[in-house]
């Protein structure tokens, strides 16, 4: 995370901390020197900060004010979080105006967006989108309940034999019979990120968030290993009602406080003995919707509160029978996960490998430094790998961790895709 904070005050006593990201939608490369104009929602004509993009297309991060955290602890009929709406513009690219950015007190707040080059505009100078409510706030349609395993008889042939994560997953903008709604090609961890952050509090215990995003998860490969909707005729993974799935928004800020959780286990699920897909893990807010046998999100909450582990908080809403597994594949990478964490003194093709990755990144992020490619890591590398890390928010250690690796992964599929290109 950036260490530069500006401070922008009103009349609540807590702070929350944004920060915008932004890249091109070719290739995902970092736009330096992109405006950013902050204003609140209540004053939408009033400029709080401007604040301009660096080389790794990151402004600082700004403090702005927002409501007491006790309104995000408990159910309350106060909106717990403060929005707010930018406006970002770069030369060369279309312009993008966002309304009603989440900020939590005392979390960060990350609004990532993609600029399309002015030329592939279609004559639109500018494009606004709106974030809703966050659904523990909002009037949402409750789930419609269904089994939590799927059979043949109901999905028809289930083609996948193994599970895995996919590289992305495609979300209907809305239910699945509205075939005006639009499809996204959505990363798989950018989804879950994304839905998390709809649907919970940033605040919350970590046990509690990561408890949430675990259900998340099942529930989404649930979909993508049965091929639930492709087997009813539609082209898409999943959708964006509640009613039917979970709530995904285009183009809203997520939290780093979530983003941190979801890198290190994104590649996990909750499953049964005996039963090869995962579990659709279903659940409600455990308030204004009562969820027998489902996770409550509100009742994890206090269990987090009480000292519960994720491991038991699933537990607790789904039987002692559920357990925590990982997927056999993740899709869309060079290469899987070591298997243990490479650090000073590692050596091998791993370590080469890591090294191509990411001087391939620093085409694009050139703060980060060029490294010999040898397989030997050493201070350099290590040196290069905090440098990416801080770019990316995760925890700068140097050392090439699970969620460091797959995000170097991530990050360099998406800067050599475009460069095979050029």
């Amino acid at each position: 995370m950036n260490s530069s904070v500006f401070s922008t005050q009103t009349n609540d006593t807590s702070t929350g901390q944004l920060r915008v990201d932004v890249t091109s939608i070719l290739g995902s490369r970092p736009i330096s020197g992109a405006t950013v104009q902050i204003y609140s929602t209540g004053e939408p004509e009033k400029l709080l900060e401007e604040v301009t993009t660096n080389m790794s297309g990151q402004t600082d991060t700004v403090s702005l004010s927002a409501p007491d955290e006790a309104l995000s602890l408990e159910p309350s009929a106060i909106q717990p979080y403060s929005e707010y709406n930018i406006k970002v513009t770069a030369p060369g690219f279309e312009t993008i105006s966002i309304s009603g950015i989440d900020v939590l007190p005392n979390t960060t707040s990350i609004q990532n967006l993609q600029l399309l080059p002015m030329n592939d505009a279609l004559g639109n100078s500018a494009e606004s989108f709106t974030i809703p409510d966050n659904t523990l706030f909002g009037d949402f349609p409750p789930k419609i309940a269904e089994n939590e395993t799927k059979t043949v008889a109901e999905t028809g042939e289930i083609v996948l034999s193994r599970v895995v994560v996919p590289e992305y997953i495609v979300v209907h903008d809305g239910p699945p019979t509205d075939s005006s709604a639009k499809d996204y090609y959505v990363k798989y961890k950018d989804y879950i990120k994304n839905v998390a952050s709809s649907e919970i509090y940033a605040t919350w215990p970590e046990a509690t968030i990561t408890a949430n995003i675990l259900a998340i998860q099942s529930f989404t490969l649930n979909r993508i290993y049965t091929e639930w909707y492709r087997n009813k005729g539609y082209n898409f993974n999943i959708t964006t009602s509640t009613a039917y799935d979970q709530k995904w928004v285009y183009n809203r800020n997520i939290f780093e406080e979530i983003s941190m959780i979801v890198d290190n286990i994104f590649d996990q699920y909750l499953a049964r003995p005996n039963i090869t897909q995962p579990i659709l893990t279903q659940y409600c807010d455990g308030k204004r919707v009562s969820c027998p046998n489902w996770l409550s999100q509100w009742g994890s909450k206090t269990l987090g509160d009480q000292g519960y582990s994720a491991q038991e908080i699933i537990k607790y809403y789904y039987g002692d029978s559920m357990y925590i597994s990982s997927a056999e594949e993740i899709s869309g990478i060079p290469a899987s996960w070591p298997g243990s964490n490479l650090t000073i003194g590692s050596s091998g093709s791993k370590v080469a490998q890591l090294q191509n990755q990411l001087n391939v990144i620093s085409r694009g992020y050139p703060l980060i430094p060029k490294i010999t490619e040898d397989g030997i890591y050493g201070e350099a590398t290590a040196n290069a790998v905090k440098v990416f890390q801080g770019i990316f928010d995760l925890p700068k250690t140097g050392v090439t961790d699970f969620a460091t690796w797959y995000k170097i992964s991530e990050i360099y599929v998406g800067v050599s895709r475009i460069a095979e290109l050029v």
